[in-house]
């Protein structure tokens, strides 16, 4: 037995039911918050128009993960947190994150 599923893309702005090909789902971010909308051909165009001069003058960011500065910081002496840790005695993870009391005792001990 075969099974077909349809997606119908319904204008988010109209209501109306957007014909194969005659529309999209538009995603962008705003102000921290990520949104998707969908519109026909025509409101996307003027979506687009709308946006224009503000994409003009921005500054594009490729990616979708940020670290903070302070990770960036800690990735390089994981190392040296793991074997000072196992040397005192502490269990550790042999990967992933490392404990935040375990970086403490860490840096006093340093």
């Amino acid at each position: 037995m075969a099974s077909r599923v349809v997606t119908q893309l319904i204008s988010d702005l109209s209501g109306e039911e957007i014909p194969d090909g005659k529309g999209e789902t538009i995603e962008f971010a705003y102000r921290g918050a990520n949104y998707s909308i969908d519109l026909t051909a025509k409101e996307a165009a003027g979506f687009d128009k709308s946006i224009a001069l503000y994409l003009e003058n921005a500054t594009r960011h490729r990616g979708s993960s940020r670290r903070s500065r302070g990770s960036a910081n800690r990735s390089g002496d994981a190392k040296a947190v793991r074997e000072w840790a196992r040397s005192q005695g502490i269990a550790v993870p042999e990967r992933g994150r490392i404990p935040g009391d375990v970086r403490e005792r860490y840096n006093a001990a340093h």
